[in-house]
């Protein structure tokens, strides 16, 4: 047996023993001799014996004394990483917002203000966020692809649905009323829907009104965020656009004369010809429909050419911020880039002059500005509540998301009563949960994004506030939200304005260096991504996971290693980084990559 010692072998007398004349009997000193002999063997052997012994024993206490040690080093450095996330978590008052700052309590918003305080919710991912700790503490050398697209192909496409090839639409048909639901991302594709309807029936487009949400409680109007005259100028050669109705129709009782149509009276992605057969003729007979709850009320396909490119003028050119949203923008761009003075390829199209006036000479030739990564986590409640999903909050949780469905979803509420629908780890394991934040920073540092990168986190208001972004906030110290980047005065203008809020989220996202969202259904993301296309030139990456493949590998974070969990979230993700033309009926907002939108120069 390999490293045991040998322990003698028992010999006989006579094969020890030297050759005797055959004539001569053992005498008393060879008797004495051999007794002798038999001794030191056993002796011999006994000692060696013993010997073997100790060594094992050594060698257990050896062995014992390694795991102990081994199982303090992990001990201190669960402790520490718990002290760092608790000091992160406390507010720190007379600081000025930096790049370093942490996060502030303001993250936790006005739901997680009335919640119990007592609820902090950690995730189940303690093993991987500490490997992953240790991996980032190597500061190893970021893959060579991770801040950039495939230049070629992505490079081809250019803009170019600003070019118009019909003649202007005089709108004699009637008057569209459009009421928009949701937040600022689905308001914005109502009102590009709106305008491409109206040109459709060819009728005059009222400013669109957006709707009170008891979701996100904000009572802005178009004017609050977007240039009105703008909007209006820019698309007078396709359509005819009014700020409000005649007197003579304001008077109209338009649910008594059946020129009401809500969401319920359409389906989602109505085609053309819908429109034409059912639409038209109200606004022939009443001279006015007013849609309300108006959002993916057009199919993307099919639709005629002029029609698909008007859409995307729409997003892309006539919708511009207000200069109030515009200047906060700027600010917060100029400090995510560390006041270097760069003025990035998409910084005009969302400040304007603003981002020329924030850019100094001395800055531009003395200071370098630093790249910064974005990250839209759709972690709101609303989000979390309706996708059905547990976040490892236990029998908390599950009632607390019940009684929020039951307020603003009792649709939802209701099928949930009568119907059997997939349970949560079934719906986890088709990827249709969102990702959660530890789930986001883990795939980041699969990546291989290191411990310096500049993290710049949209969606701050979180299900579980701020101890939700615990995780994050130790693993990536210069992790910023806008408010750590914009003072209270500075965001004093927009205060109980989520959707304007939204905006500075949205401008922050779009102007990135590369662009991570956890949920390709949102509409932010989607818009966000579609505008990176669009303007970026080939030279802005987004990260879009798949989050079914996701949702496979994270099943195994109890076992997994850390190696591997890189190699297979490098290619997961690898696989969603290709350059592609629109897929036949998806959105042109988020696909721009198609001869309505843009032109192929290769």
């Amino acid at each position: 047996m390999d490293g045991v010692p040998d322990r003698g072998r028992s010999t006989s007398p006579s094969s020890r023993a030297p050759n005797h004349s055959p004539r001569l009997g053992p005498s008393r000193l060879s008797s004495s001799r051999i007794r002798s002999s038999q001794s030191s063997s056993s002796s011999s052997s006994s000692s060696s014996s013993c010997l073997w012994l100790w060594f094992r024993r050594k060698r257990t206490k050896v062995l014992l004394a390694l795991i102990a040690l081994f199982s303090l080093f992990f001990f201190v450095n669960y402790v520490m990483l718990l002290r760092l996330q608790h000091q992160q978590d406390r507010p720190q008052p007379n600081r000025k917002p930096t790049l370093r700052s942490s996060l502030s309590l303001s993250l936790q918003g006005k739901w997680n203000k009335n919640s119990t305080s007592k609820k902090i919710q950690k995730g189940n991912y303690a093993r991987l966020l500490a490997l992953a700790a240790h991996a980032l503490a190597e500061n190893k050398r970021e893959p060579k692809d991770l801040w950039q697209e495939p230049l070629v192909p992505a490079s081809s496409w250019t803009p170019c649905s600003d070019q118009r090839n019909w003649e202007p639409n005089e709108g004699s048909n009637g008057y569209i009323l459009v009421t928009a639901n949701g937040g600022i991302n689905q308001q914005r594709v109502a009102v590009c829907n709106a305008v491409v309807v109206a040109r459709l029936l060819n009728s005059t487009l009222v400013v669109p009104k957006f709707m009170y949400s008891s979701v996100w409680r904000d009572t802005s109007q178009f004017r609050d965020i977007y240039q009105e005259e703008h909007f209006i100028n820019y698309l007078a050669p396709d359509i005819r656009i009014v700020r409000d109705l005649p007197k003579k129709l304001q008077s109209l009782d338009l649910e008594a004369i059946s020129s009401v149509i809500t969401d319920v009276d359409m389906g989602k992605e109505a085609k053309p010809s819908f429109y034409l057969k059912h639409v038209l003729p109200i606004i022939l007979k009443n001279q006015v429909v007013h849609f309300i709850g108006f959002g993916n009320r057009l199919a993307f396909d099919p639709i005629p050419f002029e029609l698909q490119r008007l859409r995307c003028r729409c997003n892309f050119h006539a919708l511009q911020f207000v200069p109030r949203i515009q200047e906060a923008g700027a600010l917060l761009l100029k400090r995510l880039r560390g006041h270097g003075g760069l003025i990035g390829p998409l910084d005009r199209h969302f400040v304007g002059p603003f981002g020329e006036l924030n850019t100094e000479t001395s800055e531009r030739n003395s200071k370098k500005a630093s790249k910064y990564l974005a990250l839209h986590l759709r972690f709101e409640i609303d989000m979390v509540a309706h996708s059905l999903c547990e976040f490892g909050g236990g029998e908390e949780e599950r009632k607390e998301l019940e009684a929020y469905r039951e307020i603003h979803f009792p649709a939802l509420a209701l099928i949930i009563k009568n119907t059997k629908l997939p349970s949560p780890s079934e719906l986890r394991s088709e990827g249709l949960c969102p990702l959660t934040p530890e789930e986001a920073i883990l795939m980041l540092a699969a990546l291989g994004f290191n411990r310096q990168t500049n993290l710049f986190v949209a969606g701050s208001n979180l299900y579980g506030g701020s101890s939700r972004l615990a995780a994050l906030t130790s693993l990536y110290p210069k992790l910023v939200t806008k408010e750590n980047l914009l003072s209270s005065a500075e965001l004093k203008p927009f205060a109980n304005y989520s959707s304007q809020l939204a905006a500075l989220d949205f401008i922050g996202c779009a102007a990135s260096d590369a662009f991570a969202m956890t949920d390709s259904g949102s509409q932010l993301s989607s818009l966000v991504s579609g505008y990176r296309i669009y303007y970026g030139g080939g030279r802005m990456p987004t990260i879009r996971p798949n989050k079914r493949r996701l949702a496979s590998i994270f099943m195994k974070n109890s076992s997994i290693e850390w190696r591997i969990f890189e190699q297979r979230m490098r290619k997961a993700v690898r696989q969603t980084k290709h350059v592609q033309t629109r897929p036949k009926a998806r959105s042109v907002y988020r696909y721009p990559r198609c001869k309505e939108c843009m032109c192929r120069t290769i």
